[in-house]
């Protein structure tokens, strides 16, 4: 039977962007989905179509758009529209490399540089004749393709865009998609749609997802935002409990409802509690519901609690390390049984959910000095993804920055070079939340072109919170326990997660060696 995703009478509107090759295919793909959704197939890039998007969605807005590789990335942090991107798989690079191979024995591969990060890798590891390249940019693909056709190139593996340049090269051009990793896009985007247009139980229990911090993806083209969004699918294709680490700003609860968002409960509640913000009392009374009589002023019938409100879906609870030492061992419960013991009852109820928990803190140090229970830690800690602060990334922040100001009221901000090199230095220990408000700061002033002096007197404490070069130049080192949980968590990829910590794989591999060995 097929889903519905939305309310009778009302389909959803979907954007495709592709080019060439790309486009051709998801052309003959449509016909499948469009008696679920509106689907508009767009078949321009970067530029053209983003001047085409911004028209269309002004008149009558869409609800996701699919697009893949650079056209992707580029369209996805200059629209304020949830976004699936065509990720190939490596059944997919298997079978074009073997279309590839047919045609010529020199081979070449150009992907994004966010679809195949461990490619390099895997071709050094298995010593594959593959010559490989990376692009972020149209120019950048331009290079590849004419620096690989000098070298005797025959046949090009690659995006859309890839191919096109490699047959006006005079070589063969092999898309790099396949028609299941399309099909998969457009499943993914009808189950957003589902989500984004599903009423929320009530008014307590908000289970529509909205723009947080840095909107519906995680926003940037750096090697740390990539990672972390190559890591999303693969946790929401689980259903175990996920411990998302992160400190304040870096958007751990837009991770968990992305992560909700691409699971197979989709469809369902998503309910977030703050396990800080409510004494323990009331923490108590909203997550696990509460008898008729069970206290004082407690409601008439009872009233089910923020777990019974999550049946079918995904509990986020946040700040985790906050929740009061005799809540945690009810919760253990919970996560073990799987089910709950509204207060004042005797009887539990049966509940099927999944369960996110997020922190700001260090959990280690929490389960070392007993703030959080060991048991509760181990439950918790099944899978991991640990979200990079902003200073981390410094190339990303221009894309977050464009892609904010889609949210705010009035003319966007301009930076000069001065500005924003002071931008880029800067430690931001709010993180994207405190980018977006001093974005919100410099509109309400009025300043549309601001410099350095402007910047300084509207955020004077840009001045004192530098990153220290000695800082950026020896990274801060993790714990043994946490590099393998995150090497875990990316599925043993140590390029990866190299990557994301900013270090060399050679430095990687001495942090992970036993202390016994690194002392030899």
């Amino acid at each position: 039977m097929e889903r519905e995703t939305r309310t009778a009478g009302h389909r959803p509107r979907i954007a495709v962007v592709a080019v060439t090759r790309l486009s051709a295919l998801l052309g003959d793909l449509i016909p499948d989905f469009d008696d679920r959704a509106e689907i508009e197939l767009v078949p321009l890039g970067f530029e053209e179509a983003l001047r085409h998007l911004r028209r269309q969605h002004a008149q009558r807005p869409y609800d996701v758009l699919i697009a893949a590789g650079s056209n992707g990335a580029y369209l996805r942090s200059r629209l304020p529209v949830p976004s699936v991107l065509i990720r190939p798989s490596g059944f997919d690079l298997m079978q074009a490399l073997a279309r590839a191979r047919a045609v010529s024995d020199h081979i070449g591969v150009i992907t994004h540089a966010a679809d195949m990060p461990a490619f390099a890798d895997f071709c050094r590891a298995f010593d594959l004749p593959v010559s490989q390249r990376a692009f972020t940019t149209a120019e950048d693909a331009r290079l590849h393709v004419s620096e690989l056709r000098a070298q005797g190139v025959g046949a090009l593996v690659g995006t859309g865009l890839v191919t096109e340049l490699a047959e006006q090269a005079g070589m063969a051009g092999i898309l790099l998609y396949s028609a299941a990793s399309a099909r998969a896009a457009f499943e993914q985007a009808l189950d957003l749609c589902t989500l984004l247009e599903r009423p929320a139980p009530s008014r307590r229990r908000v289970s529509r997802p909205r723009d947080t911090d840095e909107g519906p993806t995680f926003i940037g083209d750096s090697a740390a935002a990539a990672t972390v969004r190559a890591q999303l699918p693969r946790l929401a294709a689980s259903d175990a409990t996920l411990l998302i680490l992160g400190e304040s700003g870096t958007g751990k609860e837009r991770a968990a409802r992305a992560v909700h968002a691409l699971s197979p409960r989709a469809a369902r509640p998503f309910v977030a509690v703050n396990c800080g913000a409510l004494s323990e009392t009331l923490l108590e009374a909203e997550l696990f519901g509460h008898d008729e009589g069970a206290f004082t002023g407690a409601r008439r019938g009872g009233r089910a609690g923020l777990i019974e409100a999550a049946q079918g879906g995904t509990l986020l609870l946040d700040e985790i390390g906050e929740m009061p030492t005799a809540l945690q061992t009810r919760l253990l419960r919970v996560l073990e049984e799987r089910e709950v013991l509204r207060v004042g009852s005797s009887r539990p109820l049966p509940v099927d959910i999944r369960v996110i928990a997020a922190t700001h803190r260090d959990v280690e140090a929490d389960v070392a000095n007993g703030r959080l229970r060991t048991d509760l830690y181990y439950r918790l800690n099944v899978l991991r993804l640990a979200l990079p602060p902003l200073r981390d990334r410094p190339d990303d922040l221009l894309p977050l920055i464009a892609h904010l100001q889609h949210d705010l009221a009035g003319p966007a901000v301009q930076f000069d070079a001065a500005a924003a090199t002071l931008l880029r230095q800067y430690a931001w220990p709010g993180n994207v939340r405190e980018l977006r408000n001093l974005l919100e700061r410099l509109r309400v002033s009025g300043s549309e072109r601001v410099d350095r002096a402007a910047l300084l007197q509207q955020a004077p404490e840009l001045a004192g919170h530098r990153i220290r070069e000695a800082a950026v130049a020896a990274p801060r080192r993790p714990g043994i326990a946490d590099l393998e949980a995150r090497l875990a968590a990316m599925g043993g990829d140590r390029q990866a997660l190299a990557s994301a910590l900013g270090v060399s794989r050679t430095t990687l591999w001495r942090w992970l060696r036993p202390p016994a060995t690194r002392s030899a």
